[in-house]
């Protein structure tokens, strides 16, 4: 759909549609330096009528009106230039408003010929019958409407252009805007889906040790309020930009979680992960760890929980097995988050489920 403003062959200022009027002045020459009562009031008359035009053509008007208001507006030549000269003023008007309506060049200026030939045809035509006009007005009319005309193309053409790198520009700042918000959901989900996970774990097993183990449960809820805090602080950076903890300190918050959970953690090469990883990299494989623990702890009823960084074919595996029990394969706004970080680094991701879980990212050397 067109946009609204490259309807308009004004700039957007209210300055600028006034000047674009006072053009019209001239038509009023002959009733000044000629008065009488039927010249100034034929004269009125044919101005209001270009009014209604001009605005309806440059403040309101729509794609389907656009040709009749540039119409209408070159009528009012060929209709006033018998008895004002200043008739020539709607020719140019009209030559002038026309490469806004019309995008084809070779259209454009074959109208605006058109218009030049029209006007010194009836130019001469009046003037062979012993009308008060005279042929020069005709070619100097026909000279303004060719340089307004053509000027007018090229201002017209440049405006279109602004005008599509404007849209371009807002098309740009919305999808920065949408790919923002995914952002911020798929990073709240991986902060608030791991930590709120390790929550409900350490308050069950504060619960179970209240009666047998008060101390111990004392300090699983201060554990649980470390957490919460921990996760309030995540969640705001999660807003403001979030940051994901080094790769090695998520392996240490994974195999805390997990121990929680009754799950042992192996974990081979880890110590020269980092070394081989950018700082993104290091980013999406720490929070897609994160995401994988979670899932194992809600949903696995694992025992063990296997670790693996490995280096072959050209390709960088981060893998993560589990020999639990998961439900069928669906693809939750977690795995989806985490598939699409992994793509945006030119890498993929495997989910196969045989034997337990087996999560792999790949990513390229």
């Amino acid at each position: 759909m067109e946009d609204q403003k490259t309807k308009r062959p004004t700039m957007d200022n209210k300055a600028a549609t006034f000047v674009w009027i006072a053009y019209s002045a001239f038509i009023f020459i002959d009733p000044v330096f000629n008065p009488s009562f039927r010249l100034w009031l034929g004269t009125l008359a044919v101005f209001l009528v270009f009014l209604v035009a001009f605005y309806r053509y440059a403040i309101t008007c729509d794609q389907k009106l656009r040709y009749a208001m540039v119409a209408i507006i070159f009528s009012l030549g060929l209709i006033t230039l018998p008895w004002n000269s200043g008739g020539i003023t709607f020719f140019i008007y009209a030559a002038a408003f026309l490469p806004f309506v019309c995008d084809n060049a070779y259209l454009t200026f074959g109208f605006v010929a058109l218009e030049c030939v029209i006007m010194l045809a009836e130019t001469y035509w009046l003037h062979s019958i012993g009308w008060r006009v005279s042929p020069i007005s005709g070619w100097m009319g026909s000279l303004l409407t060719l340089i307004v005309g053509g000027s007018n193309y090229f201002f017209a053409k440049q405006r279109k252009s602004n005008v599509k790198l404007r849209m371009a520009q807002e098309e740009i700042e919305a999808l920065a805007a949408v790919a923002e918000r995914e952002r911020i959901a798929r990073d709240l989900h991986d902060v608030l889906g791991h930590t709120l996970s390790l929550i409900v774990l350490k308050s069950e097993l504060a619960g179970r040790l209240i009666a047998t183990n008060p101390q111990r449960a004392t300090e699983e809820i201060t554990e649980v309020e470390r957490t919460a805090r921990t996760a309030l602080a995540e969640v705001r950076e999660a807003i403001g930009g979030y940051r994901a903890r080094g790769l090695a300190a998520e392996i240490e918050a994974a195999r805390k979680t997990l121990n929680t959970a009754g799950v042992t953690l192996h974990v081979e090469a880890a110590d020269s992960t980092e070394t081989k990883l950018t700082a993104t990299e290091e980013s999406v494989l720490a929070l897609a760890l994160r995401e994988a623990v979670t899932n194992i702890v809600r949903h696995a009823h694992a025992h063990t929980c296997r670790l693996r960084f490995v280096t072959s074919n050209g390709q960088r595996r981060f893998i993560i097995e589990d020999d639990g029990q998961h439900a069928e394969a669906r693809e939750g706004n977690g795995l989806r988050g985490m598939r699409e970080r992994v793509e945006s680094l030119g890498g993929q991701l495997l989910l196969s489920r045989d034997t337990g879980t087996r999560l792999e990212l790949q990513l390229p050397q």
